[in-house]
C-alpha cells in the first residue's frame, strides 16, 4: 500500500481528535474512491453527450435555480 500526506488545518485536527475512535485514514480512503467513481460517471456521461458545454452550463445553472426555489419554499 502506498501512502500519502494529507495537510489539514489545525482547527480540523482538533475536530478529528474529538472522535478518536474513527478510523481517520479509512474516512479518506473511502471520500477518495467516492470521488474518482463519481468523477468517471461523470466522464462517461461526457463522452456519451451530444450537449454542448454551453448546454450543459445552462443545465446546470436551471436546476440550481429550481433547488433554490424548492428549498425556499420549505
Amino acid at each position: 500500500m502506498t501512502n500519502l500526506t494529507l495537510s489539514i488545518s489545525s482547527e480540523l485536527k482538533e475536530m478529528m481528535e474529538n472522535f478518536p475512535e474513527i478510523n481517520w485514514s479509512e474516512v479518506a480512503r473511502d471520500s477518495i474512491k467516492k470521488k474518482i467513481a463519481q468523477l468517471n460517471f461523470l466522464k462517461g456521461f461526457r463522452i456519451d453527450s451530444e450537449i454542448s458545454p454551453e448546454d450543459a452550463l445552462n443545465l446546470g445553472r436551471e436546476i440550481s435555480e429550481l433547488l433554490l426555489d424548492r428549498y425556499k419554499s420549505e
